[in-house]
């Protein structure tokens, strides 16, 4: 069986030792390479390409959104589980947007942390039940909400962002360089990809899932 390829980084000695400790006799897993800021994650991804990143948030020099962000640009079949002790709908939000496949406390027990990288190298979201309350739903529903994020277009992003700020659809079509009746189009398809009934719902949207930051 080929094991799953991992790198865990994480700016705390103790707890990066801790986690390789408790992954580094599973007969399927392979532990390439640690790193304890968001730069060294990158050294050590030059060397090996890994299945999944174990990935804190706070870190010095570039913290785990930013290394999220250049992953998935970069290296888009890298799957990502941020290991973190914040849980705040914001900031889940965001790292939603960016395209992470998972998100676990660092309270969490060993069964919980291999459940979670299984899940995610078979292309599974896994989300812990604190998160996923945060975001009011389960699993299910994170998967549902990160796909439709996906599937939105470059200029559906660019549209809702604008309706989010509060532009008219005639300053929208001067903005982008179409005309009215393709705003209105692309509005009309926002709702009903996001499976909302109205402009509110588009603006609750994006402030929800941080596409106005």
């Amino acid at each position: 069986m080929e094991k799953i390829k991992i790198i865990i980084a994480d700016d705390h000695t103790m707890f990066l030792q801790g986690i390789v400790s408790l992954l580094e006799n599973e007969e399927n897993i392979s532990i390439l390479g640690k790193a304890e800021n968001g730069n060294e994650v990158f050294k050590v991804i030059e060397k090996r390409i890994p299945d999944i990143i174990l990935l804190d948030i706070s870190m010095p020099e570039m913290d785990g959104i930013e290394v999220s962000k250049i992953v998935k640009q970069k290296y888009p079949d890298i799957k990502i589980l941020i290991v973190s002790t914040h849980s705040n709908t914001q900031m889940i939000a965001k790292l939603i947007r960016i395209g992470i496949d998972g998100y676990l406390l660092k309270n969490a027990e060993k069964k919980e942390l291999l459940y979670a990288i299984q899940t995610i190298h078979n292309g599974e979201v896994y989300f812990c039940k604190e998160a996923a309350e945060k975001n009011d739903g389960n699993n299910s529903k994170m998967k549902s909400e990160i796909l439709q994020i996906t599937e939105l277009s470059s200029r559906e992003k660019e549209i809702l962002v604008l309706i989010a700020q509060e532009f008219t659809g005639n300053e929208i079509a001067e903005k982008t360089n179409i005309t009215l009746n393709t705003v209105n189009t692309h509005r009309r398809n926002l709702l009903s990809k996001l499976n909302v009934k109205n402009t509110a719902g588009l603006v609750k949207y994006a402030i929800e899932y941080g596409l106005l930051d």
